[in-house]
């Protein structure tokens, strides 16, 4: 392949975006702050699925981290198919969602006002019944997304995701950390891993790694790997993929893990040497590896949007090897770019 793919160009864009983001969503950012203040929930749900249930991995981890309010991720066929209720009073709901067009994560967000949550749609499209369904909406100002496989979409709906969490914690670091993100996202889509795409080479199957909220992007990594390249790929926490799954690791196995600079980084680099010690090829974004090897990474000023530049250089190097292999990323075999499940 010689033109310059959908994919690509979006994963270029993905600085602008986030800049856009930043720039045009300050109003709807302190709206939906200031109703959480009001609320105060002691727990938050998220509904979605695919890429937009690993941004809400991601916000997990950051709600948890730095808020200490419990995430619950619920399954959207509780509303459109099972019609069951919820005791969701007092709570704060977050549906997540691209095209906000799914009719089940449409139901959720709904059954979820009804049942008492505050209800915050998470899309790039406004106008969206996922917007209607809801309370409140933060446009994640992406932009067109033509290519099926989402990343800039990805990247900015964690990046409004997490700017809510900030403001609601009224994290002034972390809030200055958002706003250096642009730059560094620019540095970050020119990484894109070549050792990582030779070590995989021909192989149909690898792991990816995460730990804390580096699991949502070891998890959407995955996701890519599959949809792009047609490659199995499973995620696991480093904390349980020696709980079983590294009996089927043999020599040459690929291993690509994700460690942002934070409490989980050691743990996370010391479980990729434990199994490059067993004969496959590891690769992790740390400079604490010893047996794995390193690769280049950019790190943020904040360990909660490390992750965050980490997806970036990840998906220029899934968008170059699936067109190493002779695939059109864009066109992804039996996928459509919006997927309207009940």
């Amino acid at each position: 392949m010689t033109d310059i793919t959908k994919m690509r160009r979006e994963i270029d864009e993905i600085p602008t975006a986030v800049d856009r983001l930043l720039s045009r969503g300050d109003a709807d950012i302190d709206a939906v702050a200031d109703a959480v203040h009001a609320l105060d929930p002691n727990v938050m749900v998220t509904v979605a699925r695919g890429s937009s249930d690993h941004v809400c991995t991601y916000l997990k981890y950051a709600s948890e981290i730095l808020l200490g309010v419990p995430v619950a991720s619920v399954g959207p066929s509780v509303a459109s198919i099972y019609k069951a209720p919820l005791r969701l009073k007092g709570a704060l709901s977050l549906a997540v969602s691209q095209s906000g067009k799914s009719p089940d994560i449409v139901a959720m967000a709904e059954s979820a006002r009804r049942d008492g949550a505050l209800a915050v749609a998470l899309t790039n499209d406004a106008a969206s019944p996922l917007a209607a369904a809801s309370d409140h909406t933060l446009d994640i100002h992406a932009g067109p997304e033509l290519s099926v496989a989402a990343t800039k979409t990805f990247v900015t709906s964690a990046v409004a995701g997490l700017w809510l969490l900030a403001k609601w914690d009224r994290n002034q670091a972390l809030l200055a950390a958002l706003h250096t993100l642009p730059d560094q996202l620019d540095r970050a889509c020119r990484i894109d891993w070549p050792e990582v795409r030779d070590a995989i080479g021909a192989r149909s199957s690898l792991f990816t790694l995460g730990r804390g909220q580096a699991l949502a992007v070891s998890n959407e990594a995955a996701l890519k790997f599959k949809e792009t390249c047609q490659l199995h790929a499973e995620s696991y926490s480093s904390a349980e993929v020696l709980h079983g799954p590294v009996s089927i690791v043999e020599e040459g196995f690929p291993v690509l893990g994700f460690a942002a600079a934070d409490a989980a980084e050691g743990a996370l680099a010391g479980i990729a040497d434990q199994i490059a010690a067993k004969g496959a090829q590891v690769f992790a974004t740390t400079d604490k590896v010893t047996a794995a090897q390193r690769v280049d990474h950019v790190r943020t000023d904040h360990a909660l949007t490390d992750p965050i530049s980490l997806i970036v250089s990840f998906y220029a190097m899934v968008e170059a090897f699936a067109a190493s292999r002779g695939i059109d990323p864009d066109a992804p075999r039996h996928l459509k770019k919006v997927t309207e499940t009940v």
